[in-house]
């Protein structure tokens, strides 16, 4: 397959050669970062209707919080990318930034 030169497409091509099956669909975990911890009940709200079942992990040793979502669904680069672009234009309201995500393998 063939990604773009960036730090998404870098993981992709990483998944790719360890094995992933991209023609299967897969559940592709999404983290959204806030500036300010705890966020709004607001923002947790407006997320949890964009993108469904949502799981809050507290500040813990040192490491900041986060909210993190599953998609589930055919692992591409356009999935990657216009999920973390639409959560990141509606949590930004709220200082919120969805850059990173996973796939267990």
């Amino acid at each position: 397959m063939n990604f773009p030169e960036d730090a998404d497409g870098d993981v992709l091509r990483k998944l790719e050669e360890v094995g992933v099956d991209f023609s299967q669909p897969q559940s592709v975990d999404f983290n959204v970062d806030f500036d300010a911890w705890p966020p709004s009940k607001e923002a947790l709200a407006k997320l949890q209707e964009l993108v469904g079942s949502i799981e809050i992990f507290e500040p813990e040793d040192g490491y900041d919080g986060y909210v993190l979502f599953t998609r589930h669904g055919l692992l591409s680069y356009e999935l990657v990318v216009s999920t973390q672009q639409q959560v990141t234009k509606l949590m930004s309201n709220y200082r919120g930034v969805c850059e990173s995500w996973g796939v267990l393998h």
